[in-house]
């Protein structure tokens, strides 16, 4: 039987060009890595499905995260941690002066946008608990 790989994208704003900065920067990072792996898990028969998941405005604290087989990054790499950080251009589109969005803490470095590199190790942990 063919095993699938599942990775949900949750961001608010419609499409990758009307989301948020940090948003739209993971991603391309996320296409980017999802481009790359495709024919090499395919030969090792494992399907990669992305899952677009838009939220309103109202959820801008669920924005910008990753689900893999519905399990979130920060719960398959150890050391991860979710912090928020102001975000101007959610500020934009929720219409709030002073919003935080999601951001990922990794041995001392805070990312706003997640970087293949995470994304690249969230898939391996991913298909290891499978």
């Amino acid at each position: 039987m063919k095993k699938e790989l599942i990775i949900e994208w949750k961001h608010v704003g419609e499409d990758l060009d009307t989301t948020c900065e940090r948003c739209h920067d993971t991603g391309t990072a996320l296409k980017a890595v999802i481009s790359e792996i495709t024919t090499i898990l395919e030969m090792e028969g494992v399907s990669v499905r992305l899952v677009e998941t838009v939220l309103p405005a109202t959820a801008v604290e669920e924005s910008n995260s990753l689900l893999f087989n519905g399990v979130p990054i920060e719960e398959l790499l150890e050391g991860v941690e979710v912090i928020s950080t102001p975000c101007a251009s959610c500020a934009c589109i929720t219409c709030e002066e002073d919003t935080e969005c999601r951001a990922l803490r990794y041995s001392g470095e805070d990312y706003e946008a997640i970087p293949p590199e995470l994304i690249g190790r969230a898939v391996a942990r991913a298909l290891e608990m499978e």
